[in-house]
């Protein structure tokens, strides 16, 4: 099952602030919602395990994310995917936009194509497309707080 999602956050830190966090594996850990481990393997790739509840599953994914068109520090895409074992993968990409805003802020944009297979998919997208922005939106709130903590 395919899903696409975009939205957009404005970041109280400058570019270079937010460029740097988004590429900072401690940060990142932090931030993203279920995350146990995010390892930095070199400057462009990631190891990650993310536990996360979809409705009446929950499943530990273990997945690879590479940063590709690196841009700094305007932006970049992220291509990853992840195994769930038996609640099934997930896998992916996004685009990721970082543009100057009023007061020294920073308006971050993300478009999301990712796909879901097993038995997520049998859960039906319109949980998946809740429960995946509910994550996004949480994600983006401690990203927001970690930036703003300098």
């Amino acid at each position: 099952m395919a899903m696409t999602m975009n939205g957009e956050a404005t970041l109280p830190a400058s570019k270079d602030v937010v460029w740097a966090k988004m590429n900072d594996a401690d940060v990142l850990k932090a931030c993203i919602p279920g995350c146990e481990t995010l390892t930095k393997d070199d400057d462009t790739h990631f190891s990650a395990v993310v536990k996360v509840k979809l409705g009446p599953v929950k499943a530990t994914f273990k997945g690879k994310v590479e940063l590709q068109d690196l841009d700094p520090p305007n932006g970049y895409r992220i291509v990853g995917e992840g195994e769930g074992g038996i609640a099934g993968f997930a896998k992916g990409g996004a685009k990721v936009s970082l543009s100057e805003a009023e007061g020294g802020q920073t308006l971050l944009s993300y478009e999301v194509e990712a796909q879901v297979g097993g038995k997520l998919m049998q859960l039906g997208s319109r949980l998946i497309d809740s429960v995946s922005k509910k994550l996004a939106d949480e994600f983006f709130a401690n990203f927001a707080k970690a930036v703003s903590e300098g």
